[in-house]
C-alpha cells in the first residue's frame, strides 16, 4: 500500500510555529501519520500550504544517484 505523504526529507521543527520546516506537519501528525486514515492525511495535506505561509523553508533534498 502506498501512503501519501508531504515529506520532502527536510526534517526540522520551526521553534515559533512548532511545524516541520519541510512538510508543515506537527510532531503529533508526523508520529501518527502511518496509522491515520487516508481521508485524514488528505485533509492535513490540503491545509499545509496555508500553515507554511511565513515559515522559512529549505529546498527539498534530492536522492543520491547510485
Amino acid at each position: 500500500m502506498n501512503i501519501s505523504t508531504p515529506c520532502i526529507k527536510v526534517c526540522a521543527i520551526e521553534p515559533d510555529s512548532r511545524l516541520c520546516r519541510g512538510c508543515g506537519r506537527t510532531l503529533d501528525e508526523i508520529a501518527r501519520w502511518s496509522t491515520m486514515a487516508e481521508a485524514e492525511r488528505r485533509a492535513i495535506i490540503a491545509a499545509l500550504p496555508e500553515r507554511l505561509t511565513g515559515v522559512d523553508r529549505p529546498p527539498a533534498r534530492r536522492a543520491k544517484a547510485r
